[in-house]
């Protein structure tokens, strides 16, 4: 996952609506998001190499997600996959807090990520590439490869457009917010970050919808919950490019419920 924009308790009917972008090599093997078998109240996509997800919620009232921190220069080639972090604490039933304490013990053999955890006490961010963790505040947030509301061009750009967007209405258009993941527009490059990956690979990840020859934007998602919990999560898988794409929605009640 490389971007995600949320909107949190800031909101009049959706205390929680969330759009994300997953990119990832197109060689990659990758299940469309579904109820999973093994954990039937886990609804998520699943890496098929390594087995775990970057985005997933669940009927008990869990919702998970993670984006990988961009730092070349302290690569591990024996880390362990990020996308078990997710799945770890969707599968289970330890407080998002409980969860961050015993994941800090063994964080440091991973690649560097940001994983943003939620249930019923709370939605928390935690990093192994700086700040640690912390409870998030309400209002809309953005997270890319970087910390939470790092102001990167497409994370400023895509909070802009959904708080635009959600003060306009009380029901949010699937499709106007899809329509902003869809953007493949690049910014200047002054405006650029610097992560060691060399200025045209920064051109290529800078715009919200990526793609190459070899890797980009592989799905799309949005999740709304309401606040009688009610969730609607509604995913494209992308072909070729954002107009080409297989479509998946869910609708269900959490139990206990988030909010």
């Amino acid at each position: 996952m490389c971007l995600i924009l949320f909107s949190y308790r800031s909101h009049p009917v959706y205390p929680l609506i969330l759009a994300a972008n997953r990119d990832e090599f197109y060689e990659r093997p990758t299940a469309q998001a579904s109820f999973w078998e093994e954990f039937p109240d886990m609804l998520a996509g699943r890496d098929l190499k390594d087995g775990g997800t970057w985005l997933g919620i669940t009927k008990t009232g869990r919702v998970a997600a993670i984006t990988n921190f961009r730092d070349i220069r302290n690569i591990k080639s024996d880390a362990p996959s990020r996308g078990d972090l997710v799945s770890g604490f969707l599968c289970g039933n330890e407080a998002p807090v409980e969860y961050i304490q015993s994941m800090r013990q063994v964080s440091d053999k991973y690649n560097g990520f940001n994983l943003i955890l939620g249930d019923r006490d709370g939605f928390f961010c935690f990093s192994n590439a700086g700040e640690g963790f912390h409870e998030i505040s309400p209002g809309v947030h953005g997270l890319s490869n970087h910390l939470l509301d790092t102001p990167w061009p497409k994370v400023k750009q895509g909070r802009k457009l959904l708080s635009s967007l959600i003060s306009k209405t009380e029901n949010p258009p699937p499709d106007e917010i899809f329509h902003i993941l869809a953007d493949a527009s690049r910014p200047d490059d002054r405006h650029l970050p610097d992560t060691g990956i060399g200025l045209e690979w920064e051109r290529l990840l800078s715009s919200t919808f990526i793609q190459s020859e070899i890797y980009g934007t592989r799905s799309s998602t949005i999740i709304f919950v309401d606040r009688e919990n009610n969730v609607t999560f509604i995913e494209r898988s992308f072909i070729s490019g954002p107009g080409e794409y297989r479509a998946a929605e869910f609708g269900f009640r959490m139990k206990p419920g988030l909010f």
